[in-house]
């Protein structure tokens, strides 16, 4: 019987969602963690609103055109081929089935998908900062908007880089094209604090999904870049 909660827990823990295999397969290499068995183990009376209940990971996203995705101190995200650049480096948050919230780990700043398409980085946690992580038929990783898709077909939107390491429209990137495939390269599984949902009418007149009142649009709709920034004319 003292073996019992251990089983559950690996039970519980083996999930089938990219995240959850990323975190299983890091924690096998792992000494005992102290994120893993003590909650399940234990029961306490009271738990701590500011305790860390999530359990995620850190991590590098690889793409399969050949660069890893970076969100620059600035804000910037575009593609880098410096695997050991910091800024590269992001926190995948569970915040709902298969949905992650992804946050660059030198920034602290969401990657999220406004209504049209474009990708930008926000100071606060936002439904437009929600991603569904889905595995490819090939293994590969996507990540598309949980709010927005092509209204006719349906079809979603999704995070991707192009063969230069331009972040791309996600109305843009195709589920079965390179450019939207990614491959978590995990560093450490981590436990996060559930980030505070904002409502998108707190920073923005419209609530279409403008970036936070303190960045301006343009220098970060579509990852900031300059060369894409005539398209924001339809923002």
């Amino acid at each position: 019987m003292d073996g019992m909660p251990l089983r559950i827990l690996r039970l519980n823990f083996e999930k089938s969602s990219p995240l959850s295999v990323c975190i299983s397969r890091r924690a096998k290499t792992l000494t005992q963690s102290s994120s893993l068995a003590p909650r399940s183990m234990t029961f306490p009376l009271r738990r701590s609103t500011s305790e860390p209940q999530l359990k995620g990971i850190v991590t590098r996203l690889f793409s399969r055109t050949g660069f890893c995705l970076q969100m620059q101190a600035d804000g910037t995200i575009d593609g880098t081929k410096d695997e050991d650049n910091s800024y590269a480096v992001f926190n995948l948050i569970p915040v709902g089935l298969r949905v992650v919230a992804i946050q660059g780990v030198q920034t602290k700043l969401y990657l999220a998908m406004n209504n049209d398409g474009f990708l930008y980085t926000s100071e606060h946690f936002t439904p437009e900062c929600k991603f569904k992580e889905s595995v490819f038929e090939n293994y590969y990783v996507t990540y598309s908007s949980m709010l927005y898709r092509q209204q006719q077909s349906g079809r979603a939107w999704y995070l991707g880089l192009n063969k230069e390491g331009v972040i791309m429209k996600g109305n843009h990137v195709k589920k079965n094209k390179p450019s939207g495939h990614f491959i978590p390269k995990p560093l450490k599984v981590a436990m996060y604090r559930e980030p505070s949902l904002h409502d998108l009418t707190e920073f923005s007149h419209s609530g279409s999904g403008t970036p936070t009142k303190s960045r301006s649009a343009s220098a970060l709709l579509n990852g900031g870049r300059k060369t894409l920034s005539q398209n924001e004319q339809s923002t």
